[in-house]
């Protein structure tokens, strides 16, 4: 009987450590499968760093800092500082190697294995929106 109500107490523990796992967290490829992103969690604001694409060797030649243009894009964390809110991440930036800006930007997760990534200058009605898809 003991061992049947520990094992109980083991599952119910870990159905609620699973339940409080944020499905933001891990990877993601983006639409044109160039580039995969894992978003990972520091303190309580969420980033992203470019972990793999295709061409490994390209470096950050459009980088509008001269001294990060000779750095290589992969591993380069191109989400930064969002905040959770509901089912969106807000308040953060990401930033695009191929043209070297940065932008304003929301996330939103939609179900368990999609998520778009809404880039835009000033509102966020002036932006542009892709979805980029959870890497299992």
């Amino acid at each position: 009987m003991r061992h049947i109500i520990l094992t109980l107490c083991a599952l119910w523990f870990t159905a609620i450590v699973f339940a409080q796992t944020d499905p933001i967290l891990g990877k993601w490829e983006n639409p044109s499968a160039e580039g995969r992103i894992e978003i990972y969690k520091k303190g309580d604001k969420y980033f992203g760093k470019l972990y793999w694409i295709k061409d490994a060797s390209k470096k950050d030649s459009k980088n509008p800092d001269e001294k990060l243009q000779n750095r290589l894009i992969q591993g380069t964390e191109i989400l930064t500082n969002f905040s959770k809110k509901g089912s969106s991440f807000e308040g953060g930036e990401i930033y695009d190697p191929k043209s070297g800006k940065t932008y304003s930007c929301k996330m939103t997760l939609k179900g368990a294995d999609r998520l778009d990534i809404r880039g835009f200058v000033g509102l966020s009605i002036l932006g542009r929106t892709e979805t980029w898809k959870k890497i299992k």
